[in-house]
């Protein structure tokens, strides 16, 4: 597989991945905010960013700048909920924090997988 393809397909299934998650979020509404321990106003701005950002990697994963914006996306993304994960911000339940980490891996994984991609289609394209 080319490692142009193998960027898109990366990109296909974060996207897919992403817009689930955001779907499973939307679902949950309420009860899911209760259960996790973020506020339940929460939990459809949450819902719809994450299928806005599905949206936008499964319609532009063709793209030649999308892979550099997912990575960077995601590396923040991955911080971001790794913070709020463990560091006191919210008063998250058990349930809540394996829910933030779980999200940030998911998020790292690809920031990492897309950038290690990048970097072997620059060096293919150089010899």
């Amino acid at each position: 597989m080319s490692q142009q393809r193998a960027l898109r397909m990366s990109l296909l299934a974060d996207g897919a991945g992403t817009g689930l998650f955001g779907i499973v979020v939307l679902a949950g509404g309420q009860g899911l905010a209760g259960a996790i321990g973020v506020p339940g106003s929460w939990i459809v701005p949450i819902g719809v960013g994450m299928l806005a950002g599905a949206v936008l990697l499964l319609v532009f994963s063709g793209h030649a700048a999308m892979p550099r914006i997912a990575a960077t996306v995601n590396a923040v993304a991955g911080v971001a909920m790794t913070v709020l994960a463990l560091g006191g911000i919210l008063p998250l339940t058990g349930l809540g924090v394996a829910f933030m980490l779980a999200g940030a891996v998911w998020v790292v994984a690809f920031a990492v997988l897309v950038t290690v991609l990048l970097r072997r289609a620059v060096s293919a394209e150089a010899h």
